[in-house]
């Protein structure tokens, strides 16, 4: 029996489809607000939920050592959406970006080896998940959330620190951009150059961005699951935020997403092409 946890969090119920847990005197909610959006869904089986407790032992989070500085943790088998987290290490500070929905005590242990967490930030509502758990198990570090996406935070708690404005340094050489776009408060992470083993910048960008299969391109939506497009207004934003950070690799929330190099550039590139496209009209699509 897990003795870190929040008392009532290991009862609380969680969508089954996107990880995203409720508080634990909501009892069984009649749907989740996360997936009703159109931006998820709800499967075609309906709404089901499952708790920590029920979850235990069925699935365990596995620890990737990327790059010095960069750790991949995914959940097997998937839980929930199936994106992974990332443990980043500057010369300053250690953050959690993202979360995966699935968190146990090996979980924990694993993260600690490599020292204390200062923080969790993450990118949209789709991966705040279990956050609460998460940051109660690492001794209450802050969670930090851009405030536009205050809406969608289905369980409030005191560990969760709301920011404004476009940008934020939780510790020196890493930055917090609000980019908009996959939501209204959607960010990326930015780590400098100077503040990393290696003298290129790196990019997390969770879905804002996502990693395709030509991994020297990135693309945008509103809805991924649902093909939604996002407006090109949304994209040059998107743009125009990350323009003036310098960045070798990008990485992103799934397996294999990951732009090896040129990372500035491709965001610009890609941006570009994605624009054009969408704005073109038929007469200069149709040969």
């Amino acid at each position: 029996m897990m003795t870190m946890w929040t008392e009532d969090g290991l009862d609380a119920a969680i969508c089954v489809a996107c990880s995203t847990q409720f508080p634990a005197d909501a009892g069984i909610p009649a749907v989740c607000p996360i997936c009703a959006d159109d931006r998820q869904y709800i499967p075609e089986g309906g709404q089901r939920w499952t708790t920590l407790r029920a979850e235990l032992g069925h699935h365990h989070n596995v620890f990737e050592e990327v790059e010095a500085g960069v750790a991949r943790i995914a959940t097997a088998p998937t839980f929930g959406i199936g994106q992974h987290a990332w443990l980043i290490e500057t010369a300053e500070c250690r953050m959690l970006w993202d979360l995966v929905g699935y968190v146990d005590e090996t979980t924990i242990a694993g993260i600690e080896r490599h020292g204390d967490v200062d923080a969790i930030a993450i990118s949209h509502p789709h991966y705040y998940s279990t956050m609460v758990e998460w940051s109660h198990a690492l001794g209450d570090v802050p969670i930090l959330l851009h405030e536009a996406n205050r809406q969608w935070v289905v369980r409030q708690d005191a560990r969760v620190r709301y920011w404004s404005g476009d940008t934020l340094h939780p510790c020196v050489g890493v930055t917090l951009i609000r980019t908009g776009g996959h939501f209204p408060g959607g960010n990326v992470l930015h780590v400098d150059g100077g503040a990393h083993p290696h003298d290129a910048g790196l990019l997390f960008v969770g879905d804002i961005m996502q990693v395709v299969a030509d991994r020297h391109m990135v693309s945008f939506m509103h809805s991924y699951p649902n093909s939604i497009p996002l407006d090109s207004g949304s994209v040059q934003r998107i743009a125009d935020m990350v323009k003036p950070y310098e960045f070798d690799r990008i990485y992103g929330a799934f397996s294999g997403g990951v732009v090896p190099d040129r990372g500035s550039e491709v965001v610009q590139e890609s941006a570009e092409r994605y624009i054009r496209y969408v704005t073109a009209d038929s007469e200069t699509t149709i040969s």
